[in-house]
């Protein structure tokens, strides 16, 4: 068995292309949606996805501003940023770039961002609503999962479905998407005993624990569905000889370093019926979501 790829980057396009409409008439009634990022310090990563979600804003016509802070700066200077942004009629949507430097009180900064306006879908009032499922703005990343599934025709309801990893961005958030659409669910962690045979029992197994290829042959029961979150650099040769092959390893050789997964691709991909790719899989997807819940409280807000 070789297992489908299941395209998240084309899948994000669609969804993309589906929200054009919707901008153009919110922008036509002068309700045109807007994006309000903060983002501290110069972390390269942070920079990146940055720069990624004001792309897509361009893109799609988004209006989006950045507020830039130095990694200097303090939790009353992020929190001015946060409650000026969430102030503001123009801007729909407010996001907080993280991880935050350690100074920072990173609950407090992200506790303060409008629950109307929290696109990420991290404040504790948008979470409350998801677990009585009755979403507003639910983690993007999660989110788009389910519509790659959902898109991709894997059923869901009626299946054992196993995340491994419980932080409040992918875990939580994931079995509890996961648990409303019906499959019975078991979120796994660091401390899980015996994770393979945990993860065995998976018909769809989400992989959310950001270690390379931690995910082996041996965690996956065959023919199951592997969503792999995962987005980590590696610079080992060893490392990338197990996780890297064909050109994707050849790139490796020249450059001397590369992204890849918690899942072991080539290895788990002779015993999944289905795989998302990394990169290519979950990453186009958050971006996506996140231009989704922009529009959605645009609209919201023009209602």
């Amino acid at each position: 068995m070789t297992a489908t790829l299941l395209d998240g980057a084309a899948v994000a396009k669609a969804i993309r292309e589906e929200l054009r409409d919707g901008i153009a008439a919110l922008t036509a009634r002068g309700a045109r949606p807007g994006l309000g990022v903060v983002l501290v310090g110069d972390d390269p990563a942070s920079a990146v996805y940055v720069r990624s979600k004001t792309q897509a804003c361009d893109d799609l016509g988004i209006h989006h501003e950045t507020e830039r802070l130095p990694a200097s700066a303090t939790t009353e200077e992020v929190a001015a940023s946060v409650d000026s942004l969430s102030g503001r009629g123009d801007i729909h949507g407010v996001l907080v770039q993280t991880p935050l430097p350690k100074q920072i009180d990173t609950p407090r900064v992200l506790g303060l961002v409008d629950p109307a306006k929290d696109v990420d879908g991290f404040s504790a009032v948008n979470v409350g609503l998801l677990v009585q499922k009755r979403p507003r703005f639910v983690a993007c990343t999660p989110a788009g999962i389910m519509e790659l599934l959902d898109r991709s025709g894997i059923e869901v309801r009626g299946r054992r479905a196993v995340v491994v990893g419980r932080s409040d961005i992918v875990g939580k958030p994931m079995a509890l998407l996961l648990l409303h659409a019906d499959a019975t669910v078991t979120v796994a962690h660091s401390r899980t005993a015996d994770l393979a045979a945990v993860t065995r029992e998976a018909d769809i197994l989400v992989a959310a624990i950001g270690r390379p290829g931690a995910i082996g042959a041996d965690h996956v029961k065959p023919g199951a569905v592997v969503v792999d979150v995962g987005m980590n650099r590696i610079e080992d040769p060893a490392l990338a000889r197990m996780l890297l092959e064909g050109p994707r390893l050849e790139r490796f050789q020249r450059n001397g370093h590369a992204l890849v997964g918690d899942v072991a691709f080539p290895a788990v991909r002779q015993i999944a019926s289905a795989i998302t790719p990394v990169p290519g899989g979950v990453g186009p997807l958050t971006i996506a979501l996140l231009m989704k819940n922009t529009v959605k409280a645009a609209a919201d807000s023009a209602s």
